[in-house]
């Protein structure tokens, strides 16, 4: 009955034990509990892959495992390990080391991975709770800086604002349907839309609660407004967390949900999702133009990334979720290149966080320069970076669903946010140099950073491997959905 749960079930054991030993070492045992964290992070993925990869239930249902399940997890472990990773060093620079981080780091993967395997409205608002409430508390970590607490409680409100719009969409569609299961609620509404009644419109508007709510997890427009003030003022490493993980389990949650449940309603929810993804391509693209602060350009650019994702999923169809996998995974190395060398980035033993700064970083680290101008380059699209093949994909998928206008406006969008990322480039290669980084690269963000440069570079090479992983991955979830 477990089974299928064993790896979370791992984790809350883990994460309680690494909390005890936090307890009775205090901050002194920061460093070991923050390895204790990743190591956790990749026993449980080890667990992952002795699981039966297809579909399986636990908890009466509550609990789904599938190979869509696993592969976003393996992604969710992937992009926690790398965030925590590089974050021990920049905990102590700071003198903010304290043991409580990786334990809420560790709950908060806890709850992204149950909220990838939620086959129940119930255990879908518990998993993203565990998520986002100890995600609150990491943005305000930083308990003496006045920005990180403005962050912390801006973060706070907005989600409970959102929480309980998800909430209260959930409660309508239980009303109408009589049940939480992601199942039955499937069935009863398939029966609906066969019926010539149709499905009634109090199940609509509760679907668009919930999909509010969800849409405030991955910032999507017009729901993003936290997003630029809460990754400027959190601390760097809480940033990069934001920006790599929980976006990739909530757009998962999102996934299993409209092709879940909501299936039926496709039409329904293809409308609201269309204006999500054109408006974030849009705000992503244009509003980054503006920004000084690499942290709010980062911000700006992973709204537009959303976007982008977001075409995959409106086509409805396997391909789309195939797309929206590939590029959830090509995002996450990526976004976790870049906040390596944001992290690296002190000047007098003080981080540094403006476009400005990074003047004439190729005169004084020539290779972390390249590395930047690499990773820019993929997010920027251009061929034949790993980038280029997960906006190729979205794009793809979305044109042969028939969604020409957008797909258009996307490669529009994409090419005006190239113009902040080459803006990037252009200040470390030819503007007057600043004053050199003092900051020690360190041998983890080293490795960190050689492997997800490795990868967007040389993934040319081999991407048959990824296309065909995520295609049997969409497969699993479509299937089950028709």
């Amino acid at each position: 009955m477990f089974g299928a749960a064993i790896p979370e079930m791992f984790l809350a054991v883990a994460g309680m034990m690494l909390l005890i030993f936090g307890v009775l070492r205090g901050n002194d045992g920061t460093r070991a509990v923050c390895w204790g964290t990743i190591g956790a992070f990749i026993v449980t993925a080890l667990f992952l892959t002795g699981l039966d990869w297809d579909r399986a239930l636990a908890f009466d249902g509550m609990f789904v495992s599938d190979r869509f399940a696993i592969f976003a997890k393996f992604l969710i472990l992937a992009g926690l390990a790398g965030a925590l990773a590089i974050s021990v060093r920049y905990l102590y620079q700071e003198r903010m080391a304290r043991f409580e981080y990786p334990v809420l780091v560790l709950f908060a993967g806890l709850g992204m991975l149950l909220m990838v395997s939620a086959n129940n409205m119930l255990s879908l608002y518990v998993a993203l709770e565990l998520q986002s409430l100890s995600l609150y508390v990491l943005a305000a970590f930083r308990r003496d800086h006045a920005r990180a607490a403005e962050a912390g409680i801006k973060y706070f409100v907005l989600g409970a604002l959102a929480s309980g719009m998800l909430l209260f969409g959930i409660s309508l569609i239980y009303g109408y349907t009589g049940s939480l299961s992601f199942d039955t609620i499937a069935a009863t509404l398939g029966e609906a839309n066969a019926s010539e009644a149709g499905i009634t419109a109090g199940a609509i508007v509760g679907m668009v609660f919930v999909l509010v709510g969800l849409a405030f997890k991955i910032s999507a427009v017009p729901f993003h407004m936290w997003t630029p003030d809460v990754y400027e003022g959190a601390p760097t490493p809480v940033t990069a967390l934001f920006a790599i993980v929980p976006k990739i389990a909530a757009m998962a949650l999102l996934t299993r949900l409209l092709f879940g449940p909501f299936g039926a309603m496709m039409p329904d929810w293809q409308q609201i999702i269309w204006i999500l993804a054109a408006g974030s391509m849009v705000v992503g693209a244009v509003a980054g133009l503006a920004q000084n602060n690499i942290k709010r350009l980062l911000a700006y650019s992973s709204i537009g990334n959303m976007g982008y994702v977001l075409l995959g999923l409106l086509a409805g169809t396997e391909e789309g979720v195939a797309a929206v996998l590939f590029y959830l995974a090509i995002y996450m190395v990526m976004t976790l290149g870049v906040f390596s060398i944001v992290l690296i980035m002190r000047r007098d033993d003080v981080a540094v966080e403006t476009i400005d700064d990074l003047a004439g970083l190729s005169r004084y680290k020539p290779a972390l320069a390249y590395a930047m101008a690499l990773l820019l380059f993929s997010m920027s699209g251009i061929p034949p970076l790993a980038g280029f093949f997960g906006k190729f994909l979205v794009f793809k998928a979305a044109v042969a669903s028939g969604f020409y206008v957008l797909a258009v406006l996307g490669v529009v969008a994409s090419v005006v946010a190239a113009f902040y990322y080459l803006r990037l480039i252009k200040v470390m290669f030819f503007d007057e140099a600043a004053d050199p980084f003092d900051g020690e690269i360190g041998t983890t963000k080293r490795l960190v950073l050689t492997v997800c440069v490795a990868l967007v570079v040389g993934f040319v090479l081999m991407p048959d491997t990824l296309v065909e992983t995520t295609r049997a991955a969409a497969s699993a979830l479509f299937g089950q959905a028709l």
